[in-house]
């Protein structure tokens, strides 16, 4: 017999996916909506204000919309800019290398902005180009760009990443891990994620016998250190409060007291957000560009931006609310093990799953709807439930955006490569292959991980 839990589920998936796709609506909306169908669904409206305000009162939440709103920044001041171009003067002379300074700059530049398409316009007006001229195919160039920028939502302090620690911390309340330790399992899993992009360009510019970048085309190392030295900053500003957070944890405790210590790695999410905004407001090349007048402008032109993304995430928390109090993730759990599937069979179903899902619901909104469903259904089956959330970023933002017919990013490097569309969607399925198979070997705890 069917349980319920995977009737409400099919529901809300139905009405989104009519939603956003006949209706043609923002997801965003399509999550509330699919939220009210599912109090009356389940008959739990003298609830519906406690789901509201569980959500409302989700910390993380409030650190989501920090970075979003620093990441807006970042762009606006084009500190971004400048520390591409060093990159690209420092691996410009390497066969390939404006590819390989493509994924680097674009990695933690994405992980910054927290949007894929945003980053491959942002960056890849300086990347696509450049790979071009060295004799990237166009539809290469779009794609390195865009599996590049999407490298994003799996490295801190990725929005995705706070989404992954809630869900674990939903079914491991008491578990004591701190923000800190989870970001160094995070960089330990994106770090494989890098070679493999790395190893593919390489391949890649065997096969078109691609060149380094004309002399001429190279940024000059010491003009662009001498304007991008101080954005370098910015990745030990943020970085290392964590690391520390990670590595001191125990000497925390025992200051603070585990309330204390938990305390403090919340905070970390907030204030280093700030510090980081107000290092990048100081090293502003044009002061002009940052009065409050401006500023002030800034945020509210980009507030539609803002809203999507934080909406669908606040509708998602909800949702997962309403699902804790019927109990969904039991259900869904005990359903998948009637299953009888193996861990290898969730490491080779999850993130086919995901793509699906992808295509219509964003990869945060998944790790909050979904994401403890995965981390106890793997955990039923012996993985370390702590990795599985460091992989939700993973299978749930990343998959979802390089996959086709809706890989956003993919579109957005084809814009500005202007590559043929069938060449660009053929290159992309390469991509996405190795993606899928580094992440089954990595659900398979085949490789070792740092933080583990």
């Amino acid at each position: 017999m069917i349980p319920n839990a995977v009737i409400y589920l099919a529901i809300m998936l139905v009405f989104v996916i009519a939603w956003f796709v006949w209706v043609k609506r923002p997801v965003y909306e399509a999550l509330f909506l699919s939220f009210i169908l599912l109090v009356g669904i389940t008959g739990t409206w003298e609830n519906i204000f406690v789901y509201i305000d569980g959500a409302l009162n989700t910390s993380l939440l409030y650190s989501m919309i920090v970075f979003v709103a620093m990441s807006q920044l970042l762009s606006h001041t084009k500190v971004i800019d400048s520390c591409v171009y060093l990159i690209l003067s420092l691996l410009g002379r390497v066969t390939g290398g404006a590819g390989y300074a493509s994924i680097i700059a674009s990695s933690f530049m994405g992980a910054l902005s927290g949007s894929g398409p945003g980053n491959v316009m942002a960056t890849g007006v300086i990347t696509i180009p450049a790979m071009k001229k060295s004799g990237f195919p166009p539809e290469l160039a779009a794609n390195v760009e865009s599996v590049a920028s999407y490298m994003g939502n799996m490295i801190p302090p990725s929005s995705n990443i706070v989404g992954a620690l809630g869900a674990f911390m939903a079914l491991y309340p008491n578990s004591g891990v701190t923000s800190g330790q989870f970001w160094v399992i995070l960089w330990g899993i994106a770090l494989y994620f890098i070679v493999q992009r790395m190893l593919q360009v390489w391949a890649f510019c065997k096969y078109y016998k691609v060149k380094p970048m004309a002399k001429e085309d190279i940024p000059s190392l010491k003009e662009t250190f001498k304007t991008g030295w101080k954005g370098l900053l910015l990745p030990i500003i943020i970085l290392v409060p964590f690391i520390v957070d990670s590595v001191c944890a125990d000497f925390i405790a025992s200051r603070l007291g585990d309330a204390g210590a938990t305390s403090f790695s919340k905070c970390l999410l907030f204030f280093i957000a700030g510090v980081a905004a107000l290092y990048t407001v100081l090293i502003a090349e044009d002061k002009k560009s940052i009065t409050i007048p401006k500023m002030v402008t800034l945020f509210s032109s980009k507030m539609k931006s803002l809203v999507g993304p934080i909406a669908a995430c606040l509708f998602g928390y909800m949702v997962g609310e309403l699902f804790a109090d019927v109990d969904v993730t039991t259900q869904l759990s005990a359903f998948l093990e009637s299953m009888n599937m193996s861990r290898l069979g969730l490491a080779l179903f999850i993130p086919l799953l995901t793509a699906f899902l992808g295509m219509v619901i964003p990869g945060s909104s998944q790790v909050v709807i979904f994401g403890p469903v995965f981390i106890a259904a793997f955990a039923a089956t012996g993985s370390d439930p702590l990795f599985i959330a460091a992989m939700l970023p993973c299978i749930c933002g990343t998959m979802c955006g390089i996959t086709p017919p809706l890989a956003l990013g993919m579109y957005a490097g084809m814009s500005i490569a202007e590559s043929d569309f069938k060449k660009t969607l053929i290159n992309d399925l390469w991509w996405v292959a190795t993606q899928y198979i580094l992440e089954v070997i990595l659900l398979m705890g085949w490789l070792p991980v740092l933080g583990m």
